[in-house]
């Protein structure tokens, strides 16, 4: 099966100055993809067409549907159809998840229970990791040189999951959270660690994304762009170590800087 592309091409009229000019132009792709638990439609998520499934479990394990790689029985991707069909039969989905609709954009929509009280029920993160300021910047570096989406549509979010030098995944999306899903469906698949390794974004850091990353149970998540006050004190409860603004030579580290080593 050839995978679809994330992106695609338009014709525009460009305008600079006095300068008119009729040229084409690159567009990030966003498509709905539903997903049908146990033969039953579940969610319909908008996002870029590529690393669907990953997207799908990444979704169920933040949400706390999916604990065990061994409760997925079978999953597979009808690209043609948009849909996204797991089998996993010990999960009692609806008792848990109010269905919904869910889009790309940043108010993604959440039942009358709030995060606060995700938090609350997560174990709090522990970790020896320690990295140096050098090293953020270097991740950070390394997450912008990968973006090449970004660079030709500035219409997606990029995540990454690090060890303090080395890249282990990068996804890009139209959705920041979709990013964040797809490295957490990856990882899941894939039954790594991650009490040390590190969530290099570039989007901002809010509460639900500090779920995510607690769910995960990642220590550190690094980003280009600012935390939210509620993303920060769920932070803090969590023990996750929240630096922002990371550019250049320059970072802000609001939560444990003592990870961060002189």
């Amino acid at each position: 099966m050839v995978k679809q592309s994330n992106k695609t091409t338009s014709q525009i009229i460009r305008i600079k100055g006095d300068k008119i000019i009729t040229t084409e132009d690159f567009l990030v792709r966003e498509v709905p993809i539903t997903l049908f638990l146990n033969d039953k439609e579940f969610v319909t998520m908008v996002c870029s067409p590529q690393a669907v499934e990953e997207l799908a479990i990444g979704f169920l394990c933040s949400e706390g549907l999916l604990q065990s790689l061994d409760e997925i029985k079978n999953i597979w991707y009808d690209e043609e159809n948009g849909i996204v069909y797991l089998d996993a039969p010990g999960i009692e989905a609806e008792s848990k998840f109010l269905k919904r609709n869910i889009t790309s954009c940043c108010g993604r929509g959440r039942p009358v229970f709030y995060f606060v009280n995700d938090a609350k029920s997560m174990n709090k993160v522990t970790t020896d990791l320690m990295i140096t300021p050098g090293m953020v910047w270097d991740l950070s570096d390394r997450l912008e040189e990968m973006s090449t989406l970004f660079q030709e549509t500035g219409g997606v979010h990029n995540a990454a999951l690090c060890t303090p030098t080395e890249v282990v995944y990068f996804y890009e999306d139209v959705g920041r959270h979709n990013a964040v899903d797809k490295i957490f469906g990856r990882s899941f698949l894939d039954k790594i660690p991650l009490e040390d390794k590190i969530l290099v974004f570039s989007g901002r850091i809010s509460s639900e994304i500090v779920i995510k990353i607690g769910k995960m149970g990642l220590p550190v998540i690094i980003s280009r762009s600012a935390p939210t006050d509620l993303g920060l004190e769920m932070a803090k409860q969590l023990g996750i170590t929240v630096i922002g603004f990371a550019k250049g030579e320059k970072m802000n580290v609001y939560t444990y800087p003592e990870r961060i080593l002189g």
